[in-house]
């Protein structure tokens, strides 16, 4: 049978209409937690995954998998400790994780080659006047900073 899907019926208590609303006038702050406390306020007066869709300029895939998110975690909230509520609510509304490999180098590692980097390289015996990617790469693995990486990297870094 053709026409609509149903949609997942959305139940606000009023300390999470409360917060949803506040999040929803915020002005300062994440805009896809606006955007998406937007998309629960509509859902919980029936409006459909389309209609909610076009308001916020989302398709109706996105309005649907907030939705289905938001039903999914009602025992995380029924069970949640009015103080804790707002905590698990900006929990519920976040990002996944993004798929892919973790990074390479950490921080720190990136900070001691930008370091280097602004060090004169005639002060490491280096041969030349100005590091280049090849030459700063090479100090890198000199110093122990990382094992291996390329100027390309290097390149990459200091962009």
């Amino acid at each position: 049978m053709r026409g609509p899907k149903p949609t997942t019926p959305i139940a606000l208590t009023r300390a999470q209409r409360t917060i949803l609303e506040r999040w929803e006038r915020e002005r300062q702050g994440p805009y896809d937690r606006v955007r998406r406390a937007r998309i629960l306020l509509m859902a919980a007066t029936g409006s459909s995954n389309d209609a909610i869709g076009r308001t916020v300029d989302l398709g109706a895939n996105a309005v649907r998998l907030w939705r289905s998110r938001w039903h999914q975690a009602q025992g995380a909230l029924a069970a949640a400790a009015p103080d804790d509520l707002e905590e698990i609510m900006n929990e519920i509304l976040a990002d996944a994780p993004r798929s892919g490999a973790p990074s390479t180098f950490s921080p720190e590692q990136i900070a001691q080659l930008i370091a280097i980097a602004c060090e004169d390289p005639e002060e490491s015996q280096r041969p030349v006047s100005h590091w280049t990617p090849r030459e700063l790469a090479a100090e890198v693995i000199l110093r122990g900073v990382v094992k291996t990486i390329s100027a390309r990297h290097v390149g990459r870094f200091l962009k």
